[in-house]
């Protein structure tokens, strides 16, 4: 089941967009057999039931099209029968509403000709023996499709008011429809590339550019069946009026992306028809559009829900996790030398002393940043790498050594504009806790996350104690006058306009209120849970101070 809905979702689009329309039926058909097992049997039942009536139908129309062929002086060609493709039937009588008879290519025959010319008048001899729908009538021989695809389509009202598509095209034409591009170049070897085959090679190194790059195989499937799944296509241009092509929905930075890796990386802005405008804003046919770029400037997560093409969203996940690798070394560095340290070593000295290579086969690692990486990272804890370092160290002396590592004062680090100094090292992203949430005045302490950057607690919170003191860190508060967090509980009698009396006192306190969750006991006693943003712990004390005077209120206090 879940094949079958990977086969429909990626390797028939994929089919489809290398021009290989028969595996594409074949494989859709297979995939709704299993998937809607009940309405392929029933459809498939409906549709054989008049197949014996289908046939001699489609043998008049090929005598009566052969016949009015010949009289235009047309000798060589050849007409066929379309198989049936049950998916396209099924998924038209879902979503048009209709029923079976109103199906417009449940009957369809295709006409082979020698040149296009031969196509375009056969297309008036067919208006002219049945009535065509105009909203039907579709030329992707002047218009190809994104695959090299060409033929004409039509679809009548023929005989006995049957709905039926007829199909005409080159035998070049027909050839690239069911083999593919490879056909198509084929038949070009040894001539001038034109501007849509390149596009379409392009399309291919696309792809295999992103099989080599997203190393998770869910990735690049995702990365595949997103780029699959666009088939509108907008056309925008650039200051020197080149036209790049791009998925409807697109933004700037997608744009930004088409044109090179470091103008997406660095974009600031854009500009569309010489308006500045948002990188979340669409683009539309025509659209001349410029990008603002920045050296300072680098993509983010956000970025990702604001691109719609395949090729944008690698090139932000590339940046990222480079990004996040070049963290973990710094922070796998800082932890591997803090624990040479120790024992009067150092990384440079372990590389001499050619022990290293021992060390990184040990730990499954390719060399000595890969060992640094995947240490920052958390993939390898201080544990292991203290025991392959340190086997002959007993885990007494290592827990003693642990606890001796606890600080009671937080000496000071290098000065910054943020609230808190992290000691050694800098430019990593630092959040405090939600599980303590500290304040200025209180002890902290900061713990490596994997991949999340510095996570700051009391130096007393449960949760860190709890974890490796191998990957804390020393950290202290800056002068500063930013807010902080606080969640405080109140317990006080449920009276009436309790709620309102609380945030007026908490608001002529200066203490900004963040969220508030409150209930009552059966009892009629209230439990109200709130988070409020202040500066320091002496004005949280001032706050509570001031809600414990508040008539009815039996506790007030910080969790």
């Amino acid at each position: 089941m879940e094949f079958a809905q990977e086969t429909l979702d990626l390797y028939a689009p994929l089919a489809s967009r290398l021009g290989i329309d028969w595996m594409k039926r074949e494989l859709e058909d297979r995939a709704f057999s299993v998937l809607h097992p009940d309405e392929y049997n029933k459809l498939e039942g409906r549709i054989d039931s008049s197949l014996g009536d289908r046939e001699k139908y489609v043998a008049d129309i090929k005598e009566l099209l052969s016949k009015k062929l010949a009289e235009h002086g047309i000798s060589n060609f050849n007409i066929l029968g379309r198989p049936k493709h049950l998916l396209s039937i099924y998924r038209k009588l879902l979503v048009q509403k209709i029923t079976l008879d109103k199906v417009y290519d449940k009957v369809a025959f295709r006409i082979i000709l020698n040149t296009v010319r031969e196509c375009y008048q056969a297309l008036g001899m067919v208006h002219s023996l049945w009535t065509p729908i105009d909203h039907r009538i579709k030329d992707y021989i002047s218009q190809p499709k994104a695959n090299m695809y060409q033929s004409l389509h039509t679809s009548v009202i023929g005989p006995s008011g049957e709905f039926m598509e007829i199909q005409i095209r080159t035998e070049e034409m027909d050839k690239i429809a069911k083999e593919g591009i490879a056909a198509h170049w084929a038949y070009k070897e040894g001539a001038k590339i034109s501007e849509q085959d390149a596009s379409t090679f392009q399309w291919l190194k696309q792809l295999v550019h992103w099989l080599q790059e997203l190393k998770d195989p869910k990735e690049f499937l995702d990365t595949v069946k997103n780029e699959l799944a666009q088939a509108k296509k907008i056309y925008v241009l650039t200051p020197n009026g080149e036209v790049k092509e791009l998925p409807a929905g697109s933004t700037p930075l997608d744009f930004a992306y088409a044109i090179h890796t470091e103008v997406g990386n660095h974009c600031t802005g854009a500009k569309i028809n010489g308006a500045m405008v948002s990188l979340k804003t669409e683009l539309n046919n025509g659209n001349a559009v410029e990008i603002i770029t920045s050296q300072n400037q680098h993509p983010h997560q956000g970025w990702l829900n604001l691109v719609k093409t395949g090729r944008a969203k690698s090139r932000i996940r590339h940046w990222l996790r480079q990004e996040e690798q070049e963290k973990s070394l710094r922070i796998g560095e800082e932890i591997c030398n803090r624990e040479l340290k120790k024992h009067a070593l150092s990384l440079k000295k372990l590389v001499k002393s050619g022990a290293l290579k021992s060390i990184l086969k040990k730990l499954h690692s390719n060399s000595l940043q890969d060992l640094l990486v995947r240490v920052g990272s958390g993939k390898i804890t201080t544990k292991q790498l203290i025991n392959i370092l340190f086997p002959d160290q007993t885990e007494t002396e290592d827990q003693g050594q642990r606890e001796a590592e606890i600080p009671t004062t937080l000496p000071a680090g290098k000065e910054s504009d943020e609230a808190i100094t992290i000691d050694g090292i800098t430019d990593m992203m630092i959040r405090i806790s939600q599980c303590c949430m500290p304040m200025p005045g209180e002890e902290i302490m900061g713990f490596i996350t994997a991949g999340r950057g510095i996570s700051v607690h009391k130096a007393t919170c449960p949760n860190l104690l709890n974890t490796d003191p191998q990957r804390w860190l020393k950290v202290r508060w800056n002068e500063t006058k930013n807010s902080h967090r606080a969640q405080i509980q109140v317990i006080s009698q449920d009276q009436k306009g309790l709620l309102a009396e609380l945030c007026n006192l908490l608001s002529n306190a200066d203490a900004n209120i963040v969220n508030i969750d409150a209930h009552s006991s059966k009892d009629r006693v209230a439990h109200l849970n709130i988070i409020v943003e202040v500066v320091s712990l002496d004005h949280l004390s001032t706050v509570l101070q001031r809600i414990r005077q508040l008539n009815g209120v039996m506790e007030a206090k910080r969790q």
